[in-house]
């Protein structure tokens, strides 16, 4: 095969010719697609004769690992510690990273195998670590790390807000946006991301869920990272207490806020603890409605449809919880029931 860059190649061309760079003793290796997140990467499990198998990630375009944001914070998290996975190799032109296999367990998908005190023990587990990323970040800062120079700031949150519009309430909803309306909408994001944006920031994860939390001998891995920045401290927990793909019962959401509290500890009395995670809610729950919106129109992915119900159920609560929110479940409620 002629050298040529990734996007002139198929995926299957650029994982054949990673490959062949580590073949052992001409050894083919057994290939399996894996499902895949949200993003435009593909996934492999590759494994040779003999050999722990590893996991391949196929990028559609070429990288520059050593600039890249995944590299980068793989190097931080790895010094908070958090329990990552070791990156094996590389290839810029084939736009491959490969790093060690988790497996296929995750949390979403143990939850329901698993008795109450295991549940408990495991979002235990990934509250406190949560708690690490938060302190030993604030003691890592450093330019050198992207995370730490990117943030959800008032431009970022609003930005989402109008991924939200865009792609759930027009193009997944249908809904006519009238001038008048886009208007009030503006004036309530910015409401709503201004406060969210003035809070104190700590290091995030930024997707914080049980589908990237990898259950692996018991114990939690964290994976898909690359995105990690600047946020509020309420924002992993609520990814992970308000996650669209896991509902727990409120009273264990109430002990795990309560677990959070005790670990860092948070100076704030708990009813505005509570009040910070709920308008965090809101918009992190607006924000994934869009995701799902955009999956379903714009990528013809319907799998995401299905935790629509459960996201808008979330998004409701502190709309209803809160009078300054009034007009703004009016807004929403004239194109989406769900929500009125």
């Amino acid at each position: 095969m002629t050298e040529s860059t990734a996007t002139e190649r198929t995926i299957d061309e650029r994982l054949e010719h990673y490959l062949r760079t580590r073949e052992r003793g001409g050894r083919a290796p057994e290939i399996r697609a894996l499902t895949g997140d949200a993003s435009d990467r593909r996934y492999f499990r590759v494994s040779f004769a003999g050999e722990a198998s590893t996991v391949v990630a196929v990028h559609a375009a070429p990288i520059d690992f050593a600039t890249s944001p995944f590299a980068n914070v793989a190097e931080l998290f790895k010094q908070i510690p958090l329990p990552v996975p070791q990156i094996l190799g590389h290839s810029d032109g084939d736009g491959v990273i490969e790093q060690t296999d988790l497996g296929d367990l995750t949390l979403q998908a143990h939850i329901p195998q698993a008795d109450a005190a295991e549940q408990r023990r495991l979002y235990t587990e990934a509250v406190a670590l949560i708690v690490q990323l938060q302190r030993r970040g604030a003691e890592l800062a450093s330019e050198r790390y992207i995370p730490y120079r990117i943030a959800f700031d008032v431009e970022k949150l609003t930005w989402e807000m109008n991924f939200f519009v865009r792609h759930f309430l027009e193009a997944y909803c249908g809904a006519a946006i009238s001038d008048t309306t886009r208007q009030q909408l503006a004036e309530e994001w910015q409401a709503l991301v201004g406060e969210l944006a003035a809070e104190p920031r700590v290091l995030c994860h930024r997707d914080y869920h049980s589908r990237n939390l990898m259950v692996v001998d018991r114990r939690l891995h964290v994976i898909d990272f690359q995105d990690a920045r600047m946020g509020p401290d309420t924002y992993d927990l609520v990814s992970l207490l308000r996650d669209s793909y896991v509902e727990l019962a409120d009273e264990e959401v109430d002990v795990l806020i309560d677990v959070f509290r005790r670990l860092r500890p948070v100076t704030t009395a708990e009813t505005e603890f509570r009040r910070r995670f709920d308008l965090m809610a809101l918009q992190r729950n607006l924000k994934a409605l869009g995701t799902f919106g955009y999956q379903a129109t714009t990528r013809a992915n319907p799998v995401y449809a299905q935790y629509v119900p459960r996201t808008l159920q979330y998004a409701r609560r502190p709309l209803e919880r809160y009078p300054r929110f009034a007009r703004l479940r009016a807004l929403l409620a004239a194109h989406v029931a769900e929500l009125s």
